[in-house]
């Protein structure tokens, strides 16, 4: 059957912090004219997605939140994932975005159509013509399995931790956990009591931090009830300390080796066994891959039901795994803490720009590239929402994604105001523009020589923004059209296609 199309100014794809926050303040702004597609059932993206045991933000709640919709009732420190969820969904119905969301409404298709200057984006729903397409499905949000030989064959339980069977019950089982990123510091120590034996595979251990959380008193959340400047105070507090942090990073990576000794202490006084503690010591500079949090993580791993193994992984049987010196360890359940493709995202080979082209092949596979991790040569009309080189390694990434949603609504106002029915970054400004990034992450601690997801297969950095964050925001404060190719509006009609 025949399904007329339906038209919109602008299609959000995702409902995490990207998409959420970028249709509240096209609300605010007066634009009601959007849709956002949501492949799920429910609002949060990652947040709704992940629903791991211990899962949790590592950045504190009172800076993991928008500027503009501020909690002062979080409960802890570090949020867990069911009260950040909740956050998200609160601000969808407080702002009056329910209504223009599309359920279970992947996009399973975008491209743009040069004659009408429309993207068209192919759903299960139907078809959706918009004049501006926004990515805000993030590069967290595709579960990557590890490529071992005979892990398809495995006749026990397999899951990602993003995709946790909480039906299948863990008690008195042998569990092997592949991955030590930042969702399996989280897991392990849940399922540690329940489990009769656990293998943590470990390729390579991370520098973990002591996290100090805690629950928020009650009077402080009171406080912050009746005087949001207070918690506007301790929000500052916090970004300027995490900002602080870019130095070593960054700009004086000498500066690391104060924080590896210190998390070297913490690993110290937490294992006892020397041999043990050799294992779960980094051989890399500190920052190099994902630094972590955990006040447990170490006090589960000395247990004695957890065998920690820095073997690799030969091959997987149907109910066992064998590493690469030819133990054989029984397992009942493997569960990949695995990360995701944040490199090679899934979603890039879903959008055709101008020129037909395939987004993943204007990037060659993992080579990402845009202005200001925002627009892309070749897709007019496309703004990107925690695009190449926007990811931090050591603040909110809300303050990025608020930077960018700032930058995408001056354009859109832009256009209106301008009469301008299409934007394309000029060739000539993504060029320098990334070939800028490329200089500056040169001597950071992430180009250090360790291989981490913050790398693509060419060890090219084109995850993490090479700087402070307040510097991100000066570029994305105001939309620059000399930057990019404009086309004015025409008084032509064009013709609504139909599915």
């Amino acid at each position: 059957m025949s399904t007329a199309s339906q038209q919109y100014r602008v299609a959000i794809i995702g409902t995490g912090f990207s998409g959420l926050g970028m249709a509240i303040r096209l609300k605010q702004a007066g634009i009601q004219d959007f849709v956002i597609l949501e492949r799920s059932d429910g609002i949060g993206g990652t947040w709704h997605d992940n629903t791991y045991p211990g899962c949790a933000c590592d950045v504190q709640s009172h800076l993991y939140s928008f500027s503009f919709a501020l909690n002062p009732d979080w409960s802890r420190l570090y949020s867990a994932q069911p009260e950040i969820w909740a956050y998200l969904r609160h601000c969808a119905e407080h702002y009056g975005i329910v209504p223009h969301i599309r359920w279970q409404c992947p996009m399973e298709a975008a491209s743009w159509n040069e004659a009408e200057q429309q993207w068209h984006i192919n759903t299960p729903q139907g078809l959706i013509v918009a004049q501006v397409l926004i990515l805000g499905n993030g590069p967290l949000s595709e579960p990557n399995l590890p490529d071992i030989p005979g892990l398809p064959d495995f006749q026990g339980t397999l899951f990602h931790s993003a995709q946790w069977e909480h039906n299948h019950d863990l008690s008195g089982e042998r569990v092997a956990v592949i991955g030590t990123g930042a969702s399996a510091i989280q897991f392990v120590p849940q399922i540690q009591p329940k489990v009769s034996q656990l293998k943590l595979f470990l390729r390579t251990p991370p520098w973990i931090f002591p996290r100090m959380d805690h629950d928020i008193p009650t009077w402080q959340r009171k406080l912050f009830r009746w005087l949001p400047l207070a918690q506007r105070l301790i929000r500052a507090k916090m970004y300027l300390l995490r900002e602080y942090g870019a130095i070593g990073l960054v700009y004086k990576p000498e500066r690391v080796k104060i924080g590896e000794k210190l998390a070297l202490q913490y690993l110290a006084s937490q294992v006892a066994d020397p041999d043990l503690r050799a294992k779960l010591t980094p051989n890399y500079t500190l920052g190099c891959k994902r630094i972590l949090l955990s006040d447990d993580f170490y006090a589960a791993v000395i247990k004695p039901n957890i065998d920690v193994i820095t073997d690799g992984i030969k091959e997987i049987r149907a109910h066992s795994i064998v590493t690469v010196d030819g133990t054989e360890y029984p397992v009942d359940t493997i569960i990949c803490g695995t990360g995701f493709h944040a490199t090679d995202t899934p979603m890039a080979r879903l959008v055709r720009g101008r020129d037909g082209k395939l987004l993943a092949e204007t990037w060659h596979g993992n080579n990402a590239q845009a202005y200001l991790g925002t627009t892309v040569v070749g897709y007019p009309n496309m703004f990107l929402i925690i695009g190449p080189n926007t990811g931090l390694g050591h603040n909110s990434m809300v303050y990025m994604i608020e930077s960018q949603i700032a930058y995408i609504l001056d354009a859109l106002r832009t256009m209106q105001r301008q009469q301008i029915q299409t934007v394309e970054v000029q060739p000539a400004t993504q060029a320098t523009y990334n070939a800028g990034v490329q200089k500056r992450m040169q001597g950071t601690v992430w180009n250090s020589g360790c291989k981490s997801w913050y790398l693509n297969t060419e060890g090219r950095n084109t995850t993490l923004w090479p700087g402070f964050t307040f510097n991100f925001r000066r570029l994305t404060r105001h939309f620059d059209p000399t930057s990019y190719s404009l086309t004015a509006k025409t008084d032509a009609k064009v013709a609504v296609p139909t599915a």
